[in-house]
């Protein structure tokens, strides 16, 4: 009997596995077709296209998980307003990102999320960040700064001011996933939440988007629409390998996307990440993982 509930158990984790890889090569090819349509059509355009698809399918899902029905009445309108607006400045500023960084430099960016997320914790959650994750929280801003490199003045530096609205859109995300935190320990459903932060992304978008509107051509639209979908499809995947598997086990797994990004960033732009990138990027793996071990160990305490 206890083979037996072994072999369950790691069927179970590899399929959760198996759904992190998934989702982290998913949200790679988004970050490839984002950054093919950028030159043509503006940041908040795609948002817009994301969050209208993201909306449709949400409410199917939610209609369907309710027997037909949808309850628009939430309890919470205050955090989902909080949640959809760090949301949406922070998908904005990884779509500006996309067009005016390489591929993997953004991606990494990207994963200093934990590390802010950990830093706001203390203030608006009230967990208390001890010595260690606050060393690596300071360890990660140490490889985003290697990797930045300000006092860089040849043509190899990252564009400061993309490097700065992608870094501000990280800090959004954390204040996004605060409000998840919250949603969530409130018993709001993990569709609800995407649900109402689709249809806030689709109303915030519009109002940005009419005095930079541009007309996509068939093949832009058509880039838009396929990462709108395949977003929707990696943000599934990547909730359920984290709701049936132990982070500490999946969350490895996501970083994943470095290696597509930049396999996907040297064929398509012949984008290549010079070493001291590189080390930035390690520090940053590193210093994200440990977070993610600690604040599991602490949350199994």
């Amino acid at each position: 009997m206890t083979a037996i509930r072994a072999a369950g158990e790691a069927a179970v984790r590899r399929r959760a596995i198996l759904c992190v890889l998934a989702a982290s090569a998913a949200f790679s090819l988004v970050g490839a077709l984002i950054k093919m349509v950028g030159p043509e059509v503006p940041a908040v355009e795609s948002a817009l296209v994301r969050g209208a698809i993201m909306g449709v399918i949400m409410f199917e899902l939610l209609r369907r998980k309710n027997g037909g029905r949808v309850v628009w009445r939430t309890r919470r309108p205050w955090s989902h307003l909080m949640r959809t607006l760090c949301g949406f400045f922070g998908m904005v500023s990884a779509y500006y990102g996309y067009t005016h960084l390489p591929l993997a430099a953004n991606t990494a960016l990207g994963f200093a999320m934990p590390l802010v997320l950990t830093a706001l914790c203390g203030p608006f959650l009230g967990e208390r960040v001890g010595w260690q994750r606050g060393g690596a929280v300071i360890a990660g801003m140490v490889g985003v700064l290697i990797m930045v490199r300000p006092w860089n003045v040849t043509d190899t530096a990252l564009p400061l001011w993309p490097v700065a609205i992608v870094l501000g859109g990280v800090v959004a995300w954390a204040g996004a996933m605060i409000s998840i935190r919250r949603l969530g320990m409130q018993g709001e459903s993990n569709e609800a939440i995407l649900l109402y932060y689709s249809l806030g992304s689709v109303i915030l978008a519009t109002g940005f988007v009419i005095p930079v509107w541009v007309t996509p051509s068939p093949l832009a639209l058509a880039g838009m629409v396929g990462a709108a979908l395949i977003s929707t499809g990696a943000q599934l995947l990547m909730t359920e390998g984290y709701r049936t598997g132990e982070a500490t086990v999946v969350a490895p797994f996501e970083y994943g996307a470095i290696l597509y990004t930049t396999l996907l960033g040297l064929l398509l732009w012949g984008e290549i990440p010079d070493r001291w990138s590189w080390v930035g990027i390690v520090i940053i793996m590193a210093s994200g993982l440990y977070v993610w071990r600690t604040e599991t160990r602490v949350a199994a305490q």
